[in-house]
């Protein structure tokens, strides 16, 4: 199927409420282009020399979102075009962006990464630690809590999926119950193109979705 079909399908799958950030990753700028001219206007990157080469060749009303994990010296190559940071892992890259945003006059958004424990590889913040986080958002005067970010562990058992994302939309709700006062605070970008019907099903409000849409990454 082509990229159009492939987004049109989704379009009318996804629930309206539901926002689609088409990964592109090492995917080449035709193809964006191409998801573009059919509608897409979210776009997610990981790597940040590559959204710098790719942002000045889109249109201006491109959605940007960052999804991997961020190098701190690498702010200056993302955070002036990104919408939303999807993936603060570690208490040295959200200080490290509250300062760049008070050095650019910029309040940049965020989603807090929730580690699941499944996996020693994957970054992110335990619960508690985001409670904590959230307890001291005032000492961030230049980042916005948006809502939480988390990934599955890598199975092809559907239940350990739907486990993992009942757990973080879960806790969602329970920071939601907590901090009433942080009403930004609605994002839950949960879901690839392998899981996002689970992830649709357990309360996401974000699905990130590239192989589905691009086909295989070309390295």
């Amino acid at each position: 199927m082509s990229v159009r079909s492939v987004l049109q399908q989704l379009h009318l799958e996804l629930p309206s409420t539901i926002k689609l950030v088409a990964v592109s990753k090492y995917h080449p700028i035709s193809e964006l282009k191409e998801a573009y001219d059919a509608g897409q206007r979210a776009f997610g990157e990981n790597i940040p020399q590559e959204l710098a080469v790719k942002v000045p060749q889109m249109p201006s009303d491109v959605e940007w979102h960052f999804l991997g994990h961020l190098q701190t010296n690498k702010l200056k190559l993302v955070l002036p075009y990104v919408h939303l940071v999807q993936s603060v892992d570690s208490m040295h890259l959200l200080e490290s962006i509250d300062r760049w945003g008070r050095a650019n006059d910029r309040t940049i958004s965020v989603l807090l990464e929730l580690h699941l424990g499944a996996e020693q590889t994957k970054h992110g913040f335990s619960e508690d630690e985001i409670i904590s986080i959230l307890m001291q958002c005032a000492d961030y005067p230049n980042v916005r809590f948006c809502g939480l970010m988390g990934m599955a562990t890598n199975t092809d058992d559907e239940s350990i999926v739907k486990s993992d994302f009942y757990r973080i939309s879960s806790f969602n709700a329970i920071i939601k119950e907590k901090f009433p006062e942080l009403t930004e605070f609605k994002e839950l970008s949960i879901g690839m193109s392998e899981d996002y019907p689970i992830a649709v099903s357990c309360g996401a409000t974000i699905v990130r979705i590239g192989t589905k849409i691009f086909g295989p990454r070309e390295y």
